[in-house]
């Protein structure tokens, strides 16, 4: 089976690919479209919204099955900023990696003399799946618990990996190895509760 994943973001797609391959899955991006569709205006209050504002769009425009999502970061001294600005959280402009590492460092700043303590937070990863006819087939949800550190950790990952302390094995997301990753991300949890779905849907002249 070939699922088109609706995301720009290329770190997004290798994680879900990885875990969506060994269930029989083969995942695939923008890359395999023959044109390029312009972007849908994601202006959803939540996750799930956005991820929704995806699915629905992509899949009516090329009348295909389609899964998106949306995610980022919840800091709950924050009041549960930056939320779903965690992309442009800084505000900031240019590639991946340098959004990346402005969004970073305003969080760092904005936490500075909070205690230990009060630095939980979590990853959120909200998933939508739609019928080519734009009709809204299953939703699912995960979670990844932490603390925000200090101070940048680790090389694996992307976006706020390295901010995000796991008290449980001592080191961040980005320390983790992908694989370890995956076992335990909002992005895995919500991928594997999307595999059961998959699984018993049955939509003919959806799939590629």
């Amino acid at each position: 089976m070939q699922l088109l994943f609706a995301t720009s973001n290329p770190h997004k797609l290798e994680e879900v690919a990885a875990i969506l391959a060994p269930m029989g899955i083969d995942v695939v991006g923008f890359g395999a479209l023959e044109s390029k569709i312009p972007e849908p205006v994601e202006d959803g209050a939540t996750f799930q919204a956005n991820a929704r504002i995806k699915a629905v769009y992509y899949a009516k425009a090329l009348r295909r099955m389609c899964l998106a999502d949306d995610s980022g970061l919840e800091v709950d001294a924050l009041g549960s900023a930056p939320g779903v600005h965690s992309a442009r959280y800084a505000g900031v402009d240019g590639q991946r990696p340098q959004r990346d590492q402005a969004n970073n460092e305003k969080l760092l700043a904005e936490l500075q003399g909070v205690p230990a303590e009060q630095r939980t937070a979590r990853f959120v990863c909200a998933m939508c799946l739609v019928d080519g006819d734009g009709s809204i087939l299953a939703e699912t949800r995960g979670t990844f618990q932490g603390i925000i550190t200090t101070e940048p950790r680790g090389e694996n990952g992307f976006g706020y990996d390295p901010l995000l302390y796991l008290p449980d094995v001592g080191c961040t997301s980005a320390e983790l190895s992908p694989q370890q990753k995956n076992a335990r991300s909002h992005r895995g949890v919500a991928s594997r509760e999307m595999v059961k779905h998959l699984k018993t849907l049955q939509c003919p002249g959806n799939r590629a």
